[in-house]
C-alpha cells in the first residue's frame, strides 16, 4: 500500500505498525519522534499503531548540538 513518509511516497506491506516500519527503516524508536496523520505517537504506542493506506508519517530525529 502507498504511504507518505517525510513527504516521500513509499510502498509498504498492509497491516504494518509504526514500530515495524521503524524497524524496516533501521531506525531505533528512542531516537525519533513519529507523527502519524497529524498526531504525535509516543514510543510505546508505536507497537499498536497500525498504518492505513495513504497515511502521512513524519519521522523526526533528535539532533544534539550547542
Amino acid at each position: 500500500m502507498r504511504v507518505h513518509i517525510n513527504g516521500e511516497v513509499r510502498e509498504i506491506d498492509r497491516g504494518k505498525t509504526l514500530d515495524a516500519l521503524l524497524s524496516d527503516l533501521e531506525i531505533k524508536p528512542g531516537t525519533v519522534v513519529v507523527e502519524h496523520n497529524g498526531n504525535i505517537v509516543r514510543g510505546d504506542e508505536c507497537a499498536s499503531e497500525f498504518i492505513e493506506p495513504d497515511a502521512e508519517i513524519e519521522i523526526v530525529r533528535f539532533v544534539g548540538g550547542g
